[in-house]
């Protein structure tokens, strides 16, 4: 059956933007309180997407589907830079837009990275379990460079951002699936992470891959 419906590729035009190609850094800013097996579950997992020869299915094999738009983000290589970490919620437990993009900042101004704030279980964004579970963007100017946000959503929207391992909000309540490394919210993380870079690293500077309006951008 599965050779007789083949599933359409996703068509996203390209705006002639910058793209990420190459070594891309991921540099990982830690706000909240995680603990020492929660943040290697997510090292890992950036760690996975390089894996040369990975058994298929694997997250190495999907990823490889960014290198599929023409001129677009060939061969981008993800590798964990530096990380920061920020146990003491410098900036408190609710948090805008502005504060996401003051912590990312901490991970430098370079143009072939990314810098990813990952935010702990009691920690609120806006906008976070309402429309989104996570979101990238970039800065402006000369020393420009893309960022992504993901909140652990353990404690306030598991069913919105961690399904398929929790019961989903809305729908049929069919049983989740048992999170692969026992932890509900941070599994849900990788998911949305593993979202946040695909479509970081194929529109990065908002002029990249996407459909419809710049504003509301549908993406990889």
């Amino acid at each position: 059956m599965a050779a007789l419906v083949q599933e359409q590729p996703l068509v996203l035009k390209y705006h002639n933007g910058a793209l990420l190609k190459g070594t891309v850094s991921v540099n990982l800013i830690w706000y909240g309180k995680f603990t020492p097996i929660q943040r290697s579950i997510i090292v890992d997992f950036l760690q996975s997407l390089n894996s040369p020869l990975p058994p298929k299915p694997s997250v190495s094999s999907w990823w490889k589907t960014t290198e599929k738009y023409k001129g677009g983000a060939a061969s981008s290589t993800l590798v964990v830079g530096k990380q920061f970490l920020d146990e003491n919620y410098s900036l408190g437990k609710s948090l805008k837009n502005s504060h996401i993009v003051y912590l990312a900042a901490k991970g430098g101004h370079s143009s072939g990275a990314v810098n990813v704030v990952l935010t702990a279980k009691d920690v609120a964004v806006d906008g976070f379990c309402m429309n989104r579970c996570g979101s990238h963007g970039s800065t402006r100017g000369v020393n420009r460079f893309a960022y992504a946000w993901v909140g652990n959503s353990e404690n306030q929207c598991p069913g919105y951002c961690a399904w398929p391992f929790h019961q989903p909000l809305y729908g049929p309540q069919t049983p989740p699936l048992v999170a692969p490394n026992g932890d509900v919210g941070v599994d849900g993380m990788v998911i949305n992470i593993a979202a946040v870079l695909a479509g970081t690293v194929t529109n990065p500077f908002n002029n990249g891959y996407f459909q419809g309006p710049a504003t509301a951008p549908l993406e990889l």
